[in-house]
């Protein structure tokens, strides 16, 4: 089958700087055939994100990335709106994306990372997108950066060199492409690691920077933390005078091991490191941010050592006296972001409950915390906007837009319409709550999705969908991978359990996973597809079983414990070999804490339970068609795990299809493969749960 080509606009016809000829990636047109999402349909849409408001809070900046599968790339500009959500432009149309738009300035300016000049450096231009001028010119280009509130200088983040090349040992071998390791962390999930971000402060004149100063010169360590830190990482104090910044002050085995991040405190006049804020705390503390006087530093904070998805607390240090207290003791969820309201007095934050992600409000002198939003959707981020709140908001029935709520009343306007020529043509997928009984008598919530123009006079295969993470929840998350619209567009009911081990339920389900794989969630998979399964309209014979990561762990588990339930599985970077994956992976503190520590531990009974509990163990009860997906730089589950499956069933005789990407990591990015991903998903349910001799 030929790839759909032509999905992305033209426009004015103006092509990329490169010379080529290729089309501008902009704003697609695609038009939609009988209103049924297709792979081609889901890569059109834009992908809105990072939403910045001004200072005055009357506009907001936010950036939109469109893709072109014809050209296997994406381009992401620039667009301004007032925070009424009238005079929505466009302010940038270049063929180089321009990332992290944030006001500068006061307001007047609107400062953004481009490489439009050959590496990612330091841009501004006026907010109607005009005079784009650029301000830095360094080499190694720039990953983030901060401006100072006086805005005299600027904090941004760099790669620095990390460790010793094989160049610098063999110097007459430069062309040699091994390297040396003598310790662990030498990958971290798609990365051979020879670089690390630091963060640097600059003087700034207004138009150009000097003097900079690396915060952790010297320091073999990262700021931001990888994988996914950024700027937020980072703050500056009202003053200007400090910086906070997130670092894991370990290398190697320790880093390995541990997640004891810190907050430190830099002073800008002295140029150097002052305070460790958060002494003494041993997991990770991340995120500060300081109140608008200067005398509190807010941050999120887990409290155990090796644990990656403990609750996250809000914590508030007064500096004035270092007194620390947590604002969410006693509240039994997890915050994910906030923001200060201007007088201090409050605090906005980001919270999942029930699979879904609202806004609510920390009331410090109170030690309140209370509700603002309601509605089925999750929201990713709140800002402040004078009298308002701007959120950033999706669902399983829509991608990102920009909403205004009213912190006092809870309603909430959209105001950007980003995909609404797309969603205007599309039959969206009803979602449903539907709360389920467990084997050990506990309530459940499972969303069920159903195809469009749903019949319940008729009978449906239907989808298990197994939640990765392990601790990810099945919020209303919108996934330009695993979306459940395009599922159920082809004719599959999917249900999606908050099994046991999620986020949204409070920290004793949370916490009940860890050491108990293939123990409790399975049977929380289990009781979920059973109990749907009494509903008429679904095809009990027909019915599929997918899921990536922990997902695809627990695929290759129910393979050998379904009896029979299901006609089709399928696998993406999942776990297959519980003793592989100990020795194979980075991030050892994973391992440690979720599986309870090494395989060689014999007397470690809750590491043994684990071990005993491999997927691989159960090969010979395999006897249900697998197809198997993994990336060949995913360094986090190795694609060695699964090449082991694919063989495996291959040798007992199952019918098995292996999809292998030699470029992608544990997700998968490319336009092009993304479209080969979803038609190779669709081919292998069609095959299994629709065809006539399907089995």
């Amino acid at each position: 089958m030929a790839l759909a080509l032509g999905l992305v606009a033209c426009g004015n016809k103006k092509t990329d700087a490169d010379g080529k000829g290729a089309p501008m990636i902009e704003k697609s047109d695609i038009k939609v055939d009988g209103g049924l999402m297709t792979p081609e349909v889901l890569w059109a849409f834009g992908r809105l994100s990072d939403a910045k408001v001004s200072a005055d809070g009357k506009k907001i900046v936010y950036g939109v990335s469109y893709y072109s599968v014809e050209q296997n790339k994406s381009n992401r500009e620039l667009f301004v709106v007032n925070t009424d959500g009238s005079d929505n432009k466009q302010i940038t149309r270049s063929a180089k994306s321009e990332n992290a738009a944030k006001w500068v300035k006061n307001d007047s300016r609107i400062a953004f990372l481009s490489s439009e000049s050959g590496s990612s450096q330091i841009w501004e231009m006026n907010p109607d997108g005009s005079d784009r001028t650029q301000i830095t010119d360094r080499e190694g280009g720039i990953n983030d950066f901060i401006y100072s509130p006086d805005n005299k200088k600027i904090l941004f983040v760099a790669d620095v060199k990390y460790g010793e090349r094989t160049s610098d040992i063999y110097p007459d071998l430069p062309q040699a492409t091994g390297i040396i390791v003598d310790d662990l962390m030498y990958k971290h999930w798609d990365e051979w690691v020879q670089s690390v971000p630091h963060p640097f402060v600059a003087d700034f004149d207004g138009k150009t920077i000097s003097n900079e100063k690396d915060l952790l010169q010297g320091e073999p360590y990262e700021s931001p933390m990888k994988p996914f830190g950024g700027a937020e990482q980072l703050a500056w104090s009202p003053d200007s005078k400090y910086i906070a910044y997130t670092c894991r002050k370990k290398t190697g085995i320790e880093y390995a091991v541990s997640t004891n991040s810190d907050i430190f405190l830099y002073d800008v006049a002295q140029g150097k490191t002052v305070q460790n804020i958060s002494e003494g705390m041993p997991g990770y503390d991340i995120n500060p941010q300081f109140s608008h006087d200067g005398k509190s530093l807010a941050f999120l904070s887990m409290q155990n050592d090796g644990c990656e998805s403990d609750k996250n607390r809000l914590v508030i240090i007064d500096l004035t006296n270092n007194q620390r207290a947590d604002y969410t003791d006693g509240w039994d969820q997890s915050v994910e972001s906030f923001v200060w309201d201007r007088d201090d007095k409050n605090i906005f934050l980001i919270s999942v409950w029930h699979g879904e992600t609202q806004i609510y409000r920390a009331d410090l002198k109170e030690k309140k915390i209370s509700r603002i939003t309601d509605g089925q959707h999750d929201y990713e981020a709140v800002a402040l906007a004078g009298d308002r709140l701007i959120g950033t908001r999706h669902s399983m029935q829509m991608p990102n837009e920009i909403y205004s709520i009213d912190p006092g009343s809870g309603k909430q306007t959209q105001i950007t319409f980003e995909n609404k020529h797309i969603l205007d043509q599309l039959k969206i997928a009803d979602v449903k709550p539907r709360w389920i009984k467990t084997t050990d008598k506990q309530d459940m919530l499972a969303w069920v999705i159903y195809p469009p123009d749903f019949d319940p006079t008729k009978k449906y295969p239907t989808l298990l969908y197994c939640q990765g993470g392990p601790q990810s929840p099945v919020s209303q998350f919108w996934s330009y991978r695993w979306n459940f619209q395009i599922m159920a567009a082809n004719g599959y009911i999917v249900v999606a359990p908050n099994r046991r081990g999620l986020y949204g339920f409070g920290q004793k389900w949370l916490e009940q996973i860890s050491g108990d794989y293939g123990g409790q969630n399975m049977k929380d998979y289990l009781s979920a597809i059973d109990d749907v399964c009494k509903e008429s309209y679904v095809d009990k014979d027909r019915l599929g079983c997918v899921g990536a990561s922990y997902g695809g762990f627990s695929v290759y588990w129910l393979a050998g414990h379904h009896q029979k339930r299901f006609k089709a599985f399928i696998a993406h970077d999942g776990m297959f070999n519980f003793e592989q994956q100990y020795l194979e992976t980075e991030e050892m503190w994973f391992v440690n804490w979720d599986l309870g520590g090494a395989y060689w531990e014999k007397n470690n009974a809750i590491a043994q339970r684990s071990y005993q509990n491999s997927p691989h163990k159960f090969v010979d009860k395999w006897d249900t068609p697998i197809l198997v997906i993994h990336g060949e730089k995913d360094y986090r589950i190795l694609a060695s795990q699964g090449m082991a499956a694919f063989n495996a069933a291959k040798l007992r005789g199952v019918p098995a299809e292996l999809l292998i990407f030699p470029d992608e990591n544990h997700w998968v990015l490319k336009p092009q493969n993304g479209i080969l991903w979803q038609r190779t998903f669709f081919k292998w349910l069609d095959k299994w749960l629709k065809a006539p001799n399907a089995q």
